[in-house]
């Protein structure tokens, strides 16, 4: 196959009017190109186009627009995931330290999978050895008074894959203990929770990194109850589509604090209001979302 040859962001902008597009400020979508990356843009514009034509009334704004939305609505995902990162983290050093105690996640005795602890221990000490310069509890600890670092204090240089897979391989009674926190008390609760996480992780680090949330099909789908299962869109063949990201809201909508999803579902709606071009349908939203959300 022969390698793509390199375009100018003046020649990107003729290819997409051969397409079919409306580019009415050209200074502005060639600033755009520069700065968002072709590749990445094009994206954004699938739902536009059909077999590389463009819809006759699409327009180079409408790409703009949808990036910014997806932009803004990655914001506030992320606003939220930290607080869900956080309480993860609280409630679980919480629950481990007062079965093992302060230090007990030193012993790889006290986890199901000796191998991943040790992983994921020495990954933290990475980071432990080269954040010490610059964070005064590590200096407290390790320089003043050469001790074992707590857990509750441990916990901040786990990111929420960390805690995600340090929760997997916990006993059973610390992972139970976690999940009834959430109220999660049926018999696989832990389990639950623990699938809870893995999408949180996978959601976030999509945020954090710029990714593409408007319009991506997820493989790794999450696991929804019936009732939230009632609440996806059904494709035309009446199945209901898992793939896209309202399936995650929803498990977001579970964990958070209940004062907090309403905050989101606020700023969403308020979101929505700003780009009304952009379909939340694209999202996994139902038309009737705002009522039954």
């Amino acid at each position: 196959m022969a390698n793509k040859d390199f375009k100018t962001v003046e020649e990107q902008v003729q290819i997409l009017r051969s397409r079919g597009l409306t580019i009415d400020d050209e200074d502005k979508a060639k600033d755009f190109l520069l700065y968002n990356n072709y590749y990445r843009i094009s994206g954004y514009s699938l739902t536009l186009r059909k077999d590389n034509v463009f819809s006759k009334s699409a327009t180079f704004q409408n790409i703009i627009d949808i990036c910014n939305f997806d932009h803004e609505f990655r914001h506030i995902i992320l606003q939220y995931l930290e607080i869900i990162e956080v309480q993860i983290k609280s409630i679980y050093v919480y629950e481990f330290t007062k079965i093992h105690g302060p230090i007990g996640y030193l012993n790889a005795s006290f986890f199901t999978d000796e191998t991943k602890h040790k992983q994921i221990i020495a990954k933290a000490n990475h980071q432990k050895i080269r954040r010490l310069p610059h964070e005064a509890y590590l200096k407290h600890y390790i320089n003043d008074l050469h001790q074992d670092i707590p857990l509750w204090a441990y916990v901040d240089l786990f990111t929420i894959s960390d805690i995600s897979f340090l929760y997997s391989i916990s006993e059973q009674p610390v992972r139970n203990a976690v999940a009834r926190t959430f109220g999660l008390t049926m018999s696989k609760g832990a389990s639950i929770l623990g699938s809870y996480m893995h999408s949180m992780t996978i959601i976030r680090n999509l945020c954090a990194h710029g990714s593409r949330i408007y319009n991506r099909l997820f493989e790794q789908k999450p696991s929804l109850n019936k009732k939230e299962k009632a609440l996806l869109i059904k494709n035309s063949n009446g199945e209901i589509d898992n793939a896209h990201f309202y399936g995650f809201l929803l498990i977001m909508k579970r964990i958070l604090p209940a004062d907090k999803f309403p905050e989101m579902k606020k700023s969403i709606i308020a979101l929505t209001n700003k780009y009304p071009f952009v379909k939340m349908e694209y999202y996994g939203f139902r038309n009737d979302w705002q009522q039954t959300l």
